[in-house]
C-alpha cells in the first residue's frame, strides 16, 4: 500500500476510517526523515502490512497531529489502532519502526 500524506485537516478522518495506521512525522529540514523515506515506503509495501494505512505527516504545518502522538523529536513514528494510540518510537532504524508496526500485527 502505497503511504498516504496527511494533515490536519484529513488526519483525524483517516484515522477514524482504517482500523491500523502507522504514521511518520517529518519535518522537511530533517535529513534522517528524507533517508528514512525509502525505508517506510519498503515497509508499507511488505506483504504482512498491507492491511495497514501508511501517513507521512508534516509535524511543523500539522499541529494538530503532531499533539495526538506526543512528537517530541523528529524522524518520530506513531501506531494507532481504531483511533487511539498505542505506541510511539523516535528511531532512525528501520528495526525499531518495524518492530513497532509488529505491534498491529
Amino acid at each position: 500500500m502505497p503511504v498516504t500524506k496527511a494533515t490536519d485537516a484529513d488526519f483525524q478522518q483517516l484515522l477514524t476510517e482504517n482500523k491500523k495506521v502507522v504514521v511518520k512525522y517529518y519535518a522537511d529540514w530533517c535529513g534522517n526523515c528524507r533517508l528514512f523515506t525509502p525505508k517506510f515506503k519498503r515497509l508499507s509495501e511488505a506483504e504482512q502490512n498491507q492491511d495497514i494505512l501508511f501517513l507521512d505527516v508534516n509535524a511543523e504545518h500539522s499541529p494538530e497531529a503532531r499533539k495526538r502522538a506526543n512528537v517530541t523529536t523528529l524522524p518520530f513514528f506513531a501506531v494507532f489502532e481504531d483511533g487511539q494510540l498505542l505506541e510511539t518510537v523516535s528511531a532512525s532504524k528501520e528495526e525499531a519502526v518495524a518492530g513497532l508496526i509488529s505491534r498491529l500485527n
